[in-house]
Protein backbone atom coordinates (compact mmCIF):
# COMPACT_ATOMS: atom_id res chain seq x y z
CA UNK A 1 0.00 0.00 0.00
CA UNK A 2 1.24 3.41 -1.07
CA UNK A 3 1.90 6.03 1.46
CA UNK A 4 -0.98 7.95 -0.48
CA UNK A 5 -3.42 5.07 0.13
CA UNK A 6 -2.25 4.64 3.80
CA UNK A 7 -3.33 8.24 4.55
CA UNK A 8 -7.04 8.19 2.53
CA UNK A 9 -8.60 6.99 5.39
CA UNK A 10 -7.54 9.62 8.20
CA UNK A 11 -9.37 12.91 9.18
CA UNK A 12 -8.11 15.40 7.27
CA UNK A 13 -7.23 18.20 9.36
CA UNK A 14 -7.50 22.21 8.68
CA UNK A 15 -6.53 24.79 11.01
CA UNK A 16 -8.65 27.94 10.62
CA UNK A 17 -7.28 30.93 12.61
CA UNK A 18 -9.63 33.58 13.69
CA UNK A 19 -9.85 36.41 15.73
CA UNK A 20 -13.40 38.27 16.66
CA UNK A 21 -13.02 41.69 15.60
CA UNK A 22 -13.39 44.79 18.02
CA UNK A 23 -16.40 46.40 18.28
CA UNK A 24 -16.10 50.13 18.76
CA UNK A 25 -18.67 52.05 20.82
CA UNK A 26 -18.62 54.64 18.46
CA UNK A 27 -19.59 53.10 15.43
CA UNK A 28 -23.22 53.70 14.58
CA UNK A 29 -25.87 51.18 15.20
CA UNK A 30 -26.77 49.98 11.72
CA UNK A 31 -22.75 49.37 11.10
CA UNK A 32 -22.51 47.84 14.68
CA UNK A 33 -25.42 45.33 13.37
CA UNK A 34 -23.95 44.75 9.92
CA UNK A 35 -20.79 43.84 11.10
CA UNK A 36 -22.11 41.42 13.59
CA UNK A 37 -24.47 39.49 11.32
CA UNK A 38 -21.28 39.75 8.83
CA UNK A 39 -19.33 37.62 11.20
CA UNK A 40 -22.29 35.35 12.68
CA UNK A 41 -22.70 34.21 8.87
CA UNK A 42 -18.67 33.44 8.44
CA UNK A 43 -18.52 31.94 11.72
CA UNK A 44 -21.14 29.55 10.77
CA UNK A 45 -19.67 28.45 7.24
CA UNK A 46 -16.38 28.36 8.56
CA UNK A 47 -17.82 25.72 11.33
CA UNK A 48 -20.24 23.54 8.92
CA UNK A 49 -16.68 23.72 6.47
CA UNK A 50 -14.13 22.01 9.81
CA UNK A 51 -17.58 19.92 10.29
CA UNK A 52 -17.67 18.73 6.75
CA UNK A 53 -13.70 18.05 6.52
CA UNK A 54 -13.23 16.50 9.75
CA UNK A 55 -16.10 14.29 9.36
CA UNK A 56 -15.23 10.72 6.82
CA UNK A 57 -17.23 10.19 4.18
CA UNK A 58 -19.72 7.62 4.20
CA UNK A 59 -18.34 5.45 0.82
CA UNK A 60 -15.08 5.54 3.20
CA UNK A 61 -14.45 1.52 3.41
CA UNK A 62 -12.28 2.33 6.99
CA UNK A 63 -14.58 1.90 9.73
CA UNK A 64 -14.91 5.81 12.04
CA UNK A 65 -12.28 5.63 14.69
CA UNK A 66 -13.17 6.31 18.20
CA UNK A 67 -10.96 10.01 18.87
CA UNK A 68 -8.55 9.66 21.73
CA UNK A 69 -8.91 12.35 24.33
CA UNK A 70 -6.04 14.23 23.44
CA UNK A 71 -7.23 14.82 19.78
CA UNK A 72 -10.91 16.08 21.38
CA UNK A 73 -8.70 18.28 23.66
CA UNK A 74 -7.22 19.68 20.51
CA UNK A 75 -10.00 19.85 18.33
CA UNK A 76 -11.63 21.95 20.95
CA UNK A 77 -8.52 24.05 20.77
CA UNK A 78 -8.54 24.44 17.12
CA UNK A 79 -12.20 24.23 16.55
CA UNK A 80 -13.83 26.83 19.05
CA UNK A 81 -17.34 26.53 17.88
CA UNK A 82 -19.81 27.39 21.08
CA UNK A 83 -17.56 29.07 23.18
CA UNK A 84 -16.46 31.86 19.92
CA UNK A 85 -20.29 32.04 19.64
CA UNK A 86 -21.52 32.85 23.37
CA UNK A 87 -18.59 35.51 22.84
CA UNK A 88 -20.27 37.22 20.62
CA UNK A 89 -23.35 37.28 21.67
CA UNK A 90 -21.76 38.48 24.88
CA UNK A 91 -19.94 41.19 23.18
CA UNK A 92 -23.20 42.42 20.85
CA UNK A 93 -25.07 42.46 23.94
CA UNK A 94 -22.25 44.99 25.82
CA UNK A 95 -22.34 47.06 22.18
CA UNK A 96 -25.94 47.10 22.36
CA UNK A 97 -26.07 48.42 26.09
CA UNK A 98 -23.05 51.22 25.78
CA UNK A 99 -25.09 52.32 22.81
CA UNK A 100 -28.58 52.57 24.68
CA UNK A 101 -26.10 54.49 27.28
CA UNK A 102 -24.47 57.23 24.54
CA UNK A 103 -27.79 57.78 23.52
CA UNK A 104 -29.74 58.52 26.95
CA UNK A 105 -27.18 60.83 27.56
CA UNK A 106 -27.13 62.82 24.05
CA UNK A 107 -30.72 63.39 24.72
CA UNK A 108 -30.11 64.46 28.55
CA UNK A 109 -27.46 66.68 28.07
CA UNK A 110 -24.87 64.41 30.00
CA UNK A 111 -24.02 62.82 32.90
CA UNK A 112 -25.91 64.27 36.08
CA UNK A 113 -23.07 66.58 36.92
CA UNK A 114 -23.01 67.72 33.25
CA UNK A 115 -26.54 68.43 34.00
CA UNK A 116 -26.08 70.28 36.83
CA UNK A 117 -23.62 72.32 34.88
CA UNK A 118 -25.18 72.42 31.99
CA UNK A 119 -28.27 74.04 33.59
CA UNK A 120 -25.91 76.95 35.39
CA UNK A 121 -24.56 77.60 32.03
CA UNK A 122 -28.29 77.99 30.39
CA UNK A 123 -28.87 80.25 33.82
CA UNK A 124 -26.10 82.11 33.49
CA UNK A 125 -27.02 82.96 29.91
CA UNK A 126 -30.57 83.67 30.79
CA UNK A 127 -29.14 86.82 33.41
CA UNK A 128 -26.59 88.32 30.72
CA UNK A 129 -29.32 88.65 28.49
CA UNK A 130 -30.74 90.78 30.78
CA UNK A 131 -28.08 92.29 32.24
CA UNK A 132 -26.10 93.20 28.66
CA UNK A 133 -29.03 93.31 25.86
CA UNK A 134 -28.04 92.79 22.25
CA UNK A 135 -26.38 95.39 20.71
CA UNK A 136 -29.14 96.82 18.53
CA UNK A 137 -31.82 98.78 19.00
CA UNK A 138 -35.17 98.13 18.95
CA UNK A 139 -37.93 98.65 21.30
CA UNK A 140 -37.80 95.05 22.41
CA UNK A 141 -33.88 95.18 23.50
CA UNK A 142 -35.05 98.34 25.80
CA UNK A 143 -33.88 97.86 29.66
CA UNK A 144 -36.28 94.69 31.81
CA UNK A 145 -39.39 96.17 33.21
CA UNK A 146 -38.64 93.68 36.34
CA UNK A 147 -35.15 94.72 37.05
CA UNK A 148 -32.67 97.82 36.90
CA UNK A 149 -30.30 97.46 34.75
CA UNK A 150 -27.28 98.63 32.37
CA UNK A 151 -27.97 98.13 28.39
CA UNK A 152 -26.32 98.48 25.38
CA UNK A 153 -27.18 102.33 24.94
CA UNK A 154 -26.17 103.33 28.80
CA UNK A 155 -23.53 106.58 28.30
CA UNK A 156 -23.99 106.76 24.55
CA UNK A 157 -24.97 109.18 22.51
CA UNK A 158 -27.83 108.44 19.98
CA UNK A 159 -26.92 107.44 16.54
CA UNK A 160 -30.11 108.58 14.51
CA UNK A 161 -33.01 110.25 14.92
CA UNK A 162 -34.98 106.97 15.79
CA UNK A 163 -32.09 105.71 18.33
CA UNK A 164 -32.93 104.38 21.81
CA UNK A 165 -32.72 107.62 24.51
CA UNK A 166 -31.46 105.90 27.68
CA UNK A 167 -32.54 108.57 30.16
CA UNK A 168 -32.60 105.58 33.00
CA UNK A 169 -29.25 106.28 34.96
CA UNK A 170 -28.21 109.85 36.19
CA UNK A 171 -25.05 109.83 34.05
CA UNK A 172 -23.91 113.88 34.67
CA UNK A 173 -22.49 113.59 31.59
CA UNK A 174 -23.82 117.70 30.80
CA UNK A 175 -20.72 118.46 32.63
CA UNK A 176 -18.76 116.93 29.85
CA UNK A 177 -18.55 120.54 27.84
CA UNK A 178 -17.13 122.25 31.07
CA UNK A 179 -14.77 120.86 31.86
CA UNK A 180 -13.33 120.58 28.43
CA UNK A 181 -13.42 124.12 28.06
CA UNK A 182 -11.85 123.86 31.61
CA UNK A 183 -8.45 122.48 30.09
CA UNK A 184 -5.57 122.63 31.88
CA UNK A 185 -6.45 123.75 35.42
CA UNK A 186 -8.68 120.41 35.63
CA UNK A 187 -5.83 118.11 34.49
CA UNK A 188 -3.84 116.52 36.47
CA UNK A 189 -0.38 113.78 35.79
CA UNK A 190 0.31 111.48 37.87
CA UNK A 191 4.12 110.26 38.17
CA UNK A 192 4.58 106.43 38.49
CA UNK A 193 5.91 106.48 41.41
CA UNK A 194 3.21 108.34 43.66
CA UNK A 195 0.64 106.87 45.75
CA UNK A 196 2.00 103.49 45.88
CA UNK A 197 1.67 103.34 49.41
CA UNK A 198 -1.55 101.97 51.54
CA UNK A 199 -1.16 104.36 53.99
CA UNK A 200 -1.81 108.19 53.09
CA UNK A 201 -1.78 110.25 56.51
CA UNK A 202 -1.51 107.89 59.39
CA UNK A 203 -1.86 110.46 62.08
CA UNK A 204 -4.99 111.46 60.59
CA UNK A 205 -8.18 108.92 61.60
CA UNK A 206 -9.05 108.35 58.05
CA UNK A 207 -5.88 106.67 58.04
CA UNK A 208 -6.16 106.86 54.01
CA UNK A 209 -7.36 109.70 53.29
CA UNK A 210 -5.12 112.17 51.16
CA UNK A 211 -4.55 115.05 52.78
CA UNK A 212 -5.09 117.51 49.51
CA UNK A 213 -8.52 115.51 49.08
CA UNK A 214 -9.58 116.69 52.44
CA UNK A 215 -8.59 120.35 52.35
CA UNK A 216 -10.58 120.92 49.34
CA UNK A 217 -13.44 119.40 50.77
CA UNK A 218 -14.05 121.21 53.36
CA UNK A 219 -12.82 124.81 51.19
CA UNK A 220 -15.43 124.00 48.89
CA UNK A 221 -18.33 123.43 51.61
CA UNK A 222 -17.15 126.74 53.43
CA UNK A 223 -17.18 128.11 49.70
CA UNK A 224 -20.72 127.38 49.38
CA UNK A 225 -22.10 127.00 52.47
CA UNK A 226 -24.21 123.73 52.22
CA UNK A 227 -22.67 122.29 55.39
CA UNK A 228 -20.69 122.19 58.32
CA UNK A 229 -17.50 120.97 57.70
CA UNK A 230 -15.02 121.76 60.81
CA UNK A 231 -16.45 119.74 63.38
CA UNK A 232 -16.90 116.57 61.67
CA UNK A 233 -14.65 113.63 60.72
CA UNK A 234 -13.99 113.09 56.56
CA UNK A 235 -14.34 109.61 55.90
CA UNK A 236 -13.42 108.85 51.79
CA UNK A 237 -15.19 106.60 50.01
CA UNK A 238 -15.64 104.57 46.87
CA UNK A 239 -18.70 106.67 46.18
CA UNK A 240 -21.38 107.29 48.52
CA UNK A 241 -22.75 104.03 47.97
CA UNK A 242 -19.63 102.50 49.84
CA UNK A 243 -20.29 105.45 52.67
CA UNK A 244 -24.01 104.50 53.23
CA UNK A 245 -23.06 100.64 53.85
CA UNK A 246 -20.34 101.85 55.84
CA UNK A 247 -22.86 104.12 58.02
CA UNK A 248 -25.39 101.28 58.04
CA UNK A 249 -22.59 98.97 59.57
CA UNK A 250 -21.70 101.46 62.09
CA UNK A 251 -24.69 102.73 63.35
CA UNK A 252 -26.02 98.85 63.87
CA UNK A 253 -25.32 97.50 67.55
CA UNK A 254 -23.32 94.14 67.02
CA UNK A 255 -25.42 92.23 70.15
CA UNK A 256 -29.08 93.67 68.59
CA UNK A 257 -31.76 90.66 69.07
CA UNK A 258 -32.20 91.69 65.95
CA UNK A 259 -31.65 93.57 62.47
CA UNK A 260 -31.62 97.20 62.72
CA UNK A 261 -34.74 98.22 60.46
CA UNK A 262 -33.92 100.78 57.56
CA UNK A 263 -36.42 103.20 56.03
CA UNK A 264 -36.97 105.95 54.19
CA UNK A 265 -40.27 107.76 53.05
CA UNK A 266 -41.75 107.64 49.55
CA UNK A 267 -40.61 108.23 46.93
CA UNK A 268 -37.32 106.88 48.20
CA UNK A 269 -33.92 106.33 46.01
CA UNK A 270 -34.18 102.96 44.05
CA UNK A 271 -31.13 101.66 45.28
CA UNK A 272 -31.99 101.82 48.83
CA UNK A 273 -33.57 98.73 49.25
CA UNK A 274 -31.21 96.69 47.60
CA UNK A 275 -28.05 98.28 48.40
CA UNK A 276 -29.43 97.23 52.30
CA UNK A 277 -30.19 93.88 51.65
CA UNK A 278 -27.76 92.90 48.91
CA UNK A 279 -25.66 91.30 51.43
CA UNK A 280 -27.95 89.64 53.89
CA UNK A 281 -27.03 91.33 56.79
CA UNK A 282 -27.91 90.22 60.29
CA UNK A 283 -27.24 93.81 61.50
CA UNK A 284 -29.69 95.31 59.39
CA UNK A 285 -32.82 95.14 56.60
CA UNK A 286 -35.16 97.05 54.77
CA UNK A 287 -38.38 98.21 56.03
CA UNK A 288 -39.89 100.10 53.58
CA UNK A 289 -41.72 103.62 54.05
CA UNK A 290 -40.42 105.34 56.67
CA UNK A 291 -43.97 107.20 57.22
CA UNK A 292 -45.77 103.48 57.52
CA UNK A 293 -42.92 102.41 60.25
CA UNK A 294 -44.01 101.59 63.94
CA UNK A 295 -41.31 101.30 65.67
CA UNK A 296 -38.23 103.14 68.23
CA UNK A 297 -34.73 101.12 66.16
CA UNK A 298 -34.78 102.20 63.22
CA UNK A 299 -32.41 104.21 61.01
CA UNK A 300 -33.68 106.54 58.75
CA UNK A 301 -32.48 107.57 54.87
CA UNK A 302 -33.06 111.23 54.25
CA UNK A 303 -32.02 112.34 50.68
CA UNK A 304 -31.97 116.03 50.45
CA UNK A 305 -33.20 117.29 47.60
CA UNK A 306 -34.68 114.01 47.52
CA UNK A 307 -33.96 111.35 44.50
CA UNK A 308 -36.12 110.99 42.31
CA UNK A 309 -38.35 114.28 42.81
CA UNK A 310 -36.13 116.85 44.29
CA UNK A 311 -37.99 117.76 47.24
CA UNK A 312 -36.01 119.19 50.36
CA UNK A 313 -36.19 116.85 53.07
CA UNK A 314 -36.32 116.13 57.02
CA UNK A 315 -36.75 113.05 59.38
CA UNK A 316 -40.11 112.57 59.38
CA UNK A 317 -39.21 109.89 62.77
CA UNK A 318 -38.62 110.72 66.18
CA UNK A 319 -37.23 108.47 68.83
CA UNK A 320 -33.98 108.06 71.28
CA UNK A 321 -33.15 104.79 69.29
CA UNK A 322 -33.38 106.04 66.15
CA UNK A 323 -30.76 107.05 63.54
CA UNK A 324 -30.89 109.19 60.92
CA UNK A 325 -28.36 109.24 57.51
CA UNK A 326 -28.24 112.76 55.33
CA UNK A 327 -27.71 111.87 51.85
CA UNK A 328 -27.25 115.32 50.64
CA UNK A 329 -25.40 114.36 47.15
CA UNK A 330 -27.65 116.80 45.26
CA UNK A 331 -27.55 119.84 48.01
CA UNK A 332 -25.18 121.79 45.50
CA UNK A 333 -26.05 125.19 44.01
CA UNK A 334 -26.86 124.09 40.21
CA UNK A 335 -29.64 121.89 41.88
CA UNK A 336 -31.46 123.94 44.41
CA UNK A 337 -31.32 126.69 46.44
CA UNK A 338 -28.66 126.41 49.44
CA UNK A 339 -31.17 128.18 52.21
CA UNK A 340 -28.74 126.84 55.36
CA UNK A 341 -25.29 124.75 55.97
CA UNK A 342 -26.56 121.57 57.06
CA UNK A 343 -25.18 120.09 60.09
CA UNK A 344 -26.00 116.26 60.97
CA UNK A 345 -24.54 113.77 62.49
CA UNK A 346 -24.21 111.83 59.13
CA UNK A 347 -23.84 113.65 56.00
CA UNK A 348 -22.81 112.06 52.39
CA UNK A 349 -21.60 113.54 49.34
CA UNK A 350 -20.24 112.67 46.36
CA UNK A 351 -18.17 114.02 43.42
CA UNK A 352 -20.32 112.43 40.77
CA UNK A 353 -23.24 115.01 41.29
CA UNK A 354 -21.43 117.63 42.84
CA UNK A 355 -18.90 118.04 40.13
CA UNK A 356 -20.06 115.34 37.20
CA UNK A 357 -17.21 112.45 37.52
CA UNK A 358 -18.94 109.57 38.64
CA UNK A 359 -16.11 107.86 36.54
CA UNK A 360 -13.68 108.67 39.30
CA UNK A 361 -16.20 106.85 42.16
CA UNK A 362 -15.32 109.10 45.12
CA UNK A 363 -17.52 110.09 47.85
CA UNK A 364 -17.04 111.86 51.09
CA UNK A 365 -18.75 111.35 54.60
CA UNK A 366 -19.09 113.97 57.20
CA UNK A 367 -19.26 112.06 60.69
CA UNK A 368 -19.62 114.18 64.22
CA UNK A 369 -19.32 111.07 66.42
CA UNK A 370 -15.91 109.45 66.40
CA UNK A 371 -16.64 105.92 67.44
CA UNK A 372 -19.30 105.76 64.94
CA UNK A 373 -16.49 107.20 62.47
CA UNK A 374 -14.53 104.34 63.88
CA UNK A 375 -16.73 102.03 62.98
CA UNK A 376 -17.31 103.22 59.07
CA UNK A 377 -13.38 103.41 58.50
CA UNK A 378 -13.02 99.89 59.69
CA UNK A 379 -15.65 98.72 57.23
CA UNK A 380 -13.88 100.39 54.49
CA UNK A 381 -11.27 98.99 55.83
CA UNK A 382 -11.94 95.60 55.17
CA UNK A 383 -14.34 95.78 52.46
CA UNK A 384 -11.77 97.72 50.08
CA UNK A 385 -8.31 98.48 52.28
CA UNK A 386 -9.13 102.12 51.88
CA UNK A 387 -9.60 104.10 48.73
CA UNK A 388 -7.74 104.92 45.80
CA UNK A 389 -5.17 107.48 46.03
CA UNK A 390 -5.44 108.01 42.25
CA UNK A 391 -8.98 109.17 42.21
CA UNK A 392 -8.51 111.19 45.77
CA UNK A 393 -5.73 113.38 43.91
CA UNK A 394 -7.30 113.62 40.86
CA UNK A 395 -10.96 115.23 42.88
CA UNK A 396 -8.42 117.13 45.17
CA UNK A 397 -7.45 119.01 41.68
CA UNK A 398 -10.94 119.08 40.51
CA UNK A 399 -12.37 120.87 44.08
CA UNK A 400 -9.60 122.83 43.79
CA UNK A 401 -10.59 124.05 40.61
CA UNK A 402 -14.15 124.54 41.48
CA UNK A 403 -12.85 126.52 44.45
CA UNK A 404 -10.85 128.70 42.43
CA UNK A 405 -13.41 129.77 39.80
CA UNK A 406 -14.84 131.55 43.02
CA UNK A 407 -12.13 132.48 44.84
CA UNK A 408 -9.74 133.74 42.27
CA UNK A 409 -10.27 137.40 40.07
CA UNK A 410 -12.15 137.09 37.19
CA UNK A 411 -9.41 138.47 35.34
CA UNK A 412 -7.32 134.56 36.25
CA UNK A 413 -10.52 132.51 35.74
CA UNK A 414 -13.88 132.53 34.25
CA UNK A 415 -14.92 129.12 34.83
CA UNK A 416 -17.84 128.57 37.14
CA UNK A 417 -19.19 125.49 37.63
CA UNK A 418 -21.92 126.00 39.58
CA UNK A 419 -23.25 129.10 37.65
CA UNK A 420 -22.91 126.81 34.22
CA UNK A 421 -24.44 123.73 35.34
CA UNK A 422 -27.21 125.86 37.16
CA UNK A 423 -28.17 127.93 33.43
CA UNK A 424 -28.07 124.93 31.64
CA UNK A 425 -30.59 123.24 33.95
CA UNK A 426 -32.19 126.29 34.45
CA UNK A 427 -33.14 126.43 29.81
CA UNK A 428 -33.84 122.28 30.10
CA UNK A 429 -36.85 122.77 32.76
CA UNK A 430 -37.84 125.56 30.47
CA UNK A 431 -38.06 123.06 27.52
CA UNK A 432 -39.22 120.36 29.29
CA UNK A 433 -42.08 121.97 31.43
CA UNK A 434 -43.33 123.30 28.00
CA UNK A 435 -43.06 119.93 25.88
CA UNK A 436 -45.12 118.38 29.01
CA UNK A 437 -47.75 121.39 29.03
CA UNK A 438 -47.97 120.62 24.96
CA UNK A 439 -48.56 117.02 25.96
CA UNK A 440 -51.64 117.33 27.92
CA UNK A 441 -50.77 113.50 29.24
CA UNK A 442 -48.18 114.40 31.59
CA UNK A 443 -47.16 116.44 35.00
CA UNK A 444 -44.16 117.36 36.88
CA UNK A 445 -43.83 119.00 40.35
CA UNK A 446 -43.94 122.80 41.03
CA UNK A 447 -40.91 123.89 42.87
CA UNK A 448 -41.31 127.31 44.32
CA UNK A 449 -38.27 130.33 44.03
CA UNK A 450 -36.41 130.49 47.39
CA UNK A 451 -33.13 132.69 48.39
CA UNK A 452 -29.74 131.30 47.97
CA UNK A 453 -27.13 132.25 50.16
CA UNK A 454 -24.93 131.49 47.56
CA UNK A 455 -25.71 132.95 45.23
CA UNK A 456 -27.57 135.93 47.15
CA UNK A 457 -30.50 135.57 44.95
CA UNK A 458 -34.36 134.08 44.28
CA UNK A 459 -33.37 130.84 42.44
CA UNK A 460 -35.57 128.49 41.67
CA UNK A 461 -35.14 124.58 42.08
CA UNK A 462 -33.61 122.21 38.88
CA UNK A 463 -33.21 118.58 39.90
CA UNK A 464 -31.24 116.75 38.76
CA UNK A 465 -33.87 113.96 37.52
CA UNK A 466 -37.79 115.15 36.59
CA UNK A 467 -40.44 113.19 38.24
CA UNK A 468 -42.93 112.50 35.75
CA UNK A 469 -46.68 111.43 36.03
CA UNK A 470 -48.34 109.88 33.17
CA UNK A 471 -51.61 111.56 33.44
CA UNK A 472 -53.76 109.24 30.80
CA UNK A 473 -56.46 107.40 31.50
CA UNK A 474 -55.34 104.65 29.90
CA UNK A 475 -51.96 104.19 30.55
CA UNK A 476 -51.13 102.72 33.93
CA UNK A 477 -47.17 101.81 33.25
CA UNK A 478 -46.06 105.12 32.17
CA UNK A 479 -42.89 103.41 32.04
CA UNK A 480 -43.58 101.28 29.32
CA UNK A 481 -45.38 103.68 27.64
CA UNK A 482 -42.13 105.73 27.00
CA UNK A 483 -40.39 102.00 26.22
CA UNK A 484 -42.48 102.06 23.42
CA UNK A 485 -41.36 105.26 21.99
CA UNK A 486 -37.67 104.49 22.28
CA UNK A 487 -37.22 105.98 25.81
CA UNK A 488 -36.03 104.62 28.82
CA UNK A 489 -37.02 105.61 32.07
CA UNK A 490 -37.46 104.04 35.64
CA UNK A 491 -40.30 103.37 36.75
CA UNK A 492 -42.15 104.65 39.78
CA UNK A 493 -42.41 101.23 41.50
CA UNK A 494 -38.20 101.34 42.23
CA UNK A 495 -39.27 104.16 44.27
CA UNK A 496 -42.29 102.74 46.01
CA UNK A 497 -45.22 104.48 44.16
CA UNK A 498 -47.30 103.13 41.68
CA UNK A 499 -46.26 102.78 38.12
CA UNK A 500 -47.91 106.09 36.54
CA UNK A 501 -44.33 107.83 37.85
CA UNK A 502 -41.41 107.48 35.92
CA UNK A 503 -38.08 108.89 36.67
CA UNK A 504 -35.99 110.91 33.98
CA UNK A 505 -32.03 111.80 34.34
CA UNK A 506 -31.98 115.45 33.28
CA UNK A 507 -28.32 115.36 33.34
CA UNK A 508 -27.43 113.81 29.74
CA UNK A 509 -25.68 115.14 27.04
CA UNK A 510 -27.30 118.20 24.96
CA UNK A 511 -27.87 115.91 21.45
CA UNK A 512 -29.96 113.01 23.73
CA UNK A 513 -31.79 116.06 25.98
CA UNK A 514 -32.81 117.43 22.98
CA UNK A 515 -33.83 114.18 20.97
CA UNK A 516 -35.98 114.07 24.05
CA UNK A 517 -37.77 116.81 23.77
CA UNK A 518 -38.43 116.29 20.34
CA UNK A 519 -40.01 112.95 21.02
CA UNK A 520 -41.78 114.17 23.79
CA UNK A 521 -43.59 116.96 21.98
CA UNK A 522 -44.49 114.38 19.76
CA UNK A 523 -46.92 112.89 22.20
CA UNK A 524 -50.42 113.91 22.76
CA UNK A 525 -53.74 113.10 23.22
Amino acid sequence: MSHKEANRGRFRTKTVYWAPPLLSIRVGVPTLLLSTERFLFQSEACVLRDRHTLMPKVSDKWPRPRPSQSSLQRRALHHPGRIWVLLILGSLTLNLVMIALLASLYEGGGTPGCKAERSILVAEKKKSVVAAPQQQSTAEELVSAEEISVSSTSGKRPASKDAIINLDHGDPTMFESFWKEMGEPGDITIPGWQAMSYFSDVTNLCWFLEPEFADEVRRLHKLVGNAVADNHFIIVGTGSTQLFQAALYALSPPDAPEPMSVVSAVPYYSSYPAVTDYLQSGLYRWAGDASMFDGDAYIELVCSPNNPDGSIREAILKSRYGKTIHDLAYYWPQYTPITDAADHDIMLFTVSKSTGHAGTRLGWALVKDKDVAKRMIKFIELNTIGVSKDSQLRAAKILKAVSDGYELPVSQTNHRLFDFGRQLLSIRWQKLQAAVKASDIFSLPDFPLALCKFTGENTGTYPAFAWLKCEKEEVEDCEGFFRKHNIITRSGRHFGVEPKYVRISMLDRDETFHLFIERVLMLHH
